[in-house]
C-alpha cells in the first residue's frame, strides 16, 4: 500500500544505494591510489587487510570493472529518484552534463600514466574522476525527473477515446458493407459497418464536404442494385448520383426480372419518361386526394409544416383536395393530373363551384368556399382560396405540365413482375417548385410501394429536407415489414427541424435504426453523443509540490464520442451506429473511423439514355391544350347542368 511509511523507507534504501556507490568509490581510488595514501600516511595495516579481502572478490581485478560498478549502483538509486519535476527541462544542458560527466569520468585515468609523482597523479585523478562522478550524478538526477514529468504527446484525448469495433465482414440479401480503418489506442485496425438491416431506416448526416454523398449514398445504391432492389434515387444536384445508377443498372443485378430504367427531371426533357403521379386507378377514394393536395401544398409552402391544422392552412388544403377528387371522377379520371388541377383552380367562383357541386364529396369539401362566396365574405374567401390558386400557378410551366401530363410507366417500382428503377432529379436554382413535384411523386409512389407481395425496394433521398415526404416516420417506423429501405441524407439536424418541424424532425432522428454521421456541430454533435454512450477511459493527474512530485491515475466513464470530436471530423471520418436483427447479432454497434471506399470514382460514368427527341413546339401545344381541355370541361359541364332541370339547382348565382 502506497503509506508514508513505505515511501519514507523507500527513500532510505534509495539513499543507501547511493551511499554505497560513494563507498566503493572510494574505496576505488584507495586500491589504485595506494601508494600516494602511503605517501600522505593515510594507510594502516587493518585498511589494507580489509581491502586485500575486497580485491580477491574480484571487484578490482580490473580498473573500469570496478568503475563500471559504481556507475550501475548509482543508476539503480537513480531509478526511484523523488523530487520536484522541471515543468520547463533543458534537454541539451541535461545531455550535455550526462555526457562531460561521463567522459571525465571514464578517461580521467590517463592521469595515473602521466609523468607525474604518485601524488600529483593521485590528485588530479581522484578530482577529475569526482567531478565526473557528480556531474552525471546530477544530470542523471534531472533527466530521471524529466522522463516521469514528460507528458503524453495526445492532448486532444484522442488514442484515450479509442474502443474496438466490428472487424468481420457479415453479409446477408440487404446488407450495405462499408470498409474502413479505425485506431485502437495507437494502432490502426481494418474494420467493416455492417448495415445488416437497412430496412429499419438508415439516417445520414454531414455538413457540406464530408462526404456523405461520396462515401455512403453511392455505396448504398451500388450494392442495393448489385443486390436486387429495386429503387427510387432522389438526386438533387442531378446528374450525380443517376449515372451512378445507370451505372449499376448496366452492369446487371440479381433481379428476378429485368428491371427498367426511368428518369424524370423537368430541365431534361430528353431524357425524361412522362408519368403521372395523380394516376386515377391508385386513388381509391378522397383522403388519397387530401394526401396528394397537402403534399402539393406543403412543399410549395414548406412554412405550412409547422402550422399545419390552421384554418388558413388546411382550408387551402380541402380546396385542392376537391379539385383533384372532381377530375379522378370525371370521365374516369380522363382529366386527372396535376397540371389540370392546376388550370382548373384558375377558373372563376361561379364555374368552378357549380361545376364542383356535381361530385357529391367534392360539394361537402367546397361548401364552406361556397357559403363564404354568396354571403360575400370576399376577405375570408381570398384567403381561404388564394393561398392554394397562387402557390398552384407557379406549377405553370410547359416542361411541367409536360412530363406530369403523360403516363409512359407507373410509379409501382416493387412489382415483382416489373421492378423499376426511378431516378428523381431537382435543380438547386428551381427547388422550391421541382420539389413540390417530386414530393407528390415520392407520396404517390411510397403509398404503393409500401405494400405486402412487392419487391424489396430501395428509397434513397439525398438533400432530403428539400422536398416533403408526408408520412415519412410511419414509412420509417411501418416499411420494414414490407422491406423498404429508406436512407435520408440531411446535413444537419437543425437544417431537418427547419423544413419539418421540431417535433417531426425528432421523431425521425429517434426512430432511426441506423446513424452515420460526418462533420455536424451544435445539438446534432450533442445529442449524437449521447446516443453513443459512454466508455471506460484512463486519466492521469500530476501534482507538483516544493520538494515532491505526486501521480495519480484512475478510470472513469466518459462519452465515448463527445461532441467535440464529432465537429472536428475529416473528410470521409464517420460515426455511428448501426442495427442488428436476430439472425445476425452485433455486439460492437457504434464506430469512428475512416472509410475506405471500394468505388474511387475514377471510372468514367455512363452518360443517361436518350428517351425521346422532343421540340419546343410539342411541349408548347401540350402546355396549351391543358388549358383547353379544362375550358372545355368547364364550359361543357355548365352547359349540360342548364340544360339538366334537376341540376339547375347547382348553379351558383351571386
Amino acid at each position: 500500500m502506497q503509506t508514508g511509511e513505505n515511501t519514507q523507507g523507500l527513500h532510505r534504501i534509495l539513499d543507501m544505494t547511493r551511499m554505497f556507490s560513494m563507498i566503493l568509490l572510494l574505496l576505488h581510488f584507495y586500491y589504485y591510489c595506494h601508494a600516494a595514501f602511503r605517501r600522505w600516511h593515510l594507510t594502516g595495516p587493518l585498511a589494507d587487510k580489509l581491502m586485500l579481502g575486497i580485491a580477491r572478490t574480484g571487484l578490482f581485478s580490473h580498473f573500469y570493472r570496478s568503475e563500471i560498478i559504481i556507475l550501475v549502483v548509482l543508476v539503480i538509486s537513480l531509478i526511484g529518484a523523488q523530487g520536484k519535476k522541471e515543468e520547463k527541462p533543458r534537454y541539451r544542458s541535461i545531455c550535455l552534463g550526462i555526457l562531460t560527466g561521463l567522459l571525465f569520468y571514464f578517461f580521467s585515468a590517463v592521469f595515473l600514466y602521466l609523468p607525474l609523482s604518485a601524488e600529483q597523479s593521485a590528485i588530479l585523478y581522484m578530482a577529475v574522476n569526482s567531478l565526473g562522478f557528480l556531474l552525471f550524478l546530477a544530470g542523471a538526477t534531472r533527466l530521471s525527473r524529466i522522463l516521469k514529468m514528460d507528458p503524453e504527446p495526445d492532448i486532444f484525448n484522442r488514442l484515450n477515446e479509442t474502443f474496438p469495433q466490428q472487424e468481420q465482414l457479415v453479409v446477408n440479401p440487404w446488407s450495405v458493407n462499408l470498409p474502413a480503418k479505425y485506431r485502437l489506442k495507437d494502432q490502426w485496425r481494418n474494420s467493416w459497418i455492417n448495415i445488416i438491416n437497412p430496412f429499419r431506416g438508415l439516417l445520414v448526416l454531414g455538413t457540406p464536404g464530408s462526404g456523405k454523398s461520396f462515401f455512403i449514398i453511392r455505396e448504398v445504391i451500388r450494392q442495393h442494385i448489385r443486390k436486387g432492389f429495386s429503387m427510387l434515387v432522389y438526386d438533387f444536384k442531378y446528374d450525380d448520383l443517376s449515372r451512378i445508377a445507370y451505372r449499376e443498372y448496366l452492369a446487371g443485378g440479381q433481379y428476378p426480372v429485368p428491371p427498367s430504367f426511368r428518369v424524370i427531371h423537368f430541365d431534361d426533357l430528353a431524357r425524361t419518361s412522362r408519368c403521372n403521379p395523380l394516376d386515377p386507378g391508385n386513388m381509391k377514394d378522397v383522403t388519397d386526394a387530401a394526401e396528394a393536395a397537402r403534399t402539393i401544398l406543403l412543399g410549395l409552402n414548406q412554412d405550412w409544416i409547422r402550422r399545419q391544422g390552421d384554418f388558413f392552412v388546411e382550408s387551402p388544403i380541402h380546396f385542392v383536395t376537391a379539385l383533384i377528387w372532381f377530375l379522378c371522377r370525371y370521365r374516369n379520371g380522363q382529366f386527372c393530373t396535376l397540371p389540370h388541377v392546376v388550370e382548373l383552380a384558375q377558373m372563376p367562383y361561379d364555374k368552378l363551384f357549380t361545376v364542383l357541386r356535381t361530385e357529391p364529396q367534392a360539394e361537402v369539401l367546397v361548401h364552406p368556399f361556397i357559403t363564404a362566396y354568396l354571403n360575400e365574405a370576399r376577405e375570408q374567401l381570398e384567403g381561404q382560396i388564394a393561398s392554394a390558386t397562387i402557390s398552384l400557378a407557379r406549377l405553370s410551366s410547359p416542361n411541367l405540365y409536360y412530363v406530369l401530363s403523360g403516363n409512359e410507366f407507373t410509379l409501382d417500382i416493387g412489382n415483382p413482375r416489373q421492378p423499376k428503377i426511378v431516378c428523381m432529379g431537382n435543380s438547386p436554382q428551381k427547388s422550391g417548385v421541382y420539389g413540390s413535384v417530386i414530393s407528390l411523386y415520392i407520396t404517390s409512389l411510397t403509398r404503393l410501394l409500401n405494400r405486402k407481395g412487392n419487391l424489396k425496394s430501395s428509397l434513397v433521398f439525398d438533400e432530403f429536407p428539400t422536398i416533403y415526404l408526408h408520412g415519412i416516420d410511419n414509412l420509417i417506423a411501418t416499411a420494414r415489414s414490407n422491406q423498404v429501405a429508406a436512407t435520408l441524407a440531411i446535413q444537419d439536424l437543425s437544417q431537418l427541424k427547419l423544413h419539418y418541424g421540431r417535433d417531426l424532425a425528432d421523431v425521425i432522428l429517434n426512430i432511426t435504426g441506423n446513424i452515420i454521421a460526418g462533420q455536424v456541430s451544435g445539438e446534432t454533435a450533442r445529442h449524437l453523443s449521447e446516443r453513443f454512450g459512454r466508455i471506460l477511459q484512463d486519466r492521469q493527474s500530476i501534482s507538483i509540490h516544493d520538494s515532491d512530485t505526486s501521480i495519480s491515475h484512475s478510470r472513469f466513464l466518459e462519452p465515448a464520442l463527445p461532441a467535440s470530436r464529432i465537429a472536428s471530423l475529416s473528410t470521409g471520418e464517420f460515426v455511428g451506429m448501426v442495427a442488428d436483427d436476430l439472425e445476425n447479432p452485433i455486439d460492437q454497434k457504434v464506430f469512428h473511423g475512416l472509410i475506405t471506399r471500394q468505388d474511387t470514382g475514377e471510372e468514367k460514368l455512363p452518360e443517361l439514355p436518350v428517351v425521346r427527341q422532343w421540340d419546343p413546339q410539342t411541349v408548347q401545344a401540350a402546355y396549351l391544350q391543358i388549358k383547353e381541355d379544362i375550358r372545355e370541361l368547364v364550359d361543357s359541364e355548365m352547359q349540360r347542368i342548364l340544360d339538366t332541370p334537376a341540376l339547375t339547382q347547382l348553379v351558383i348565382k351571386k
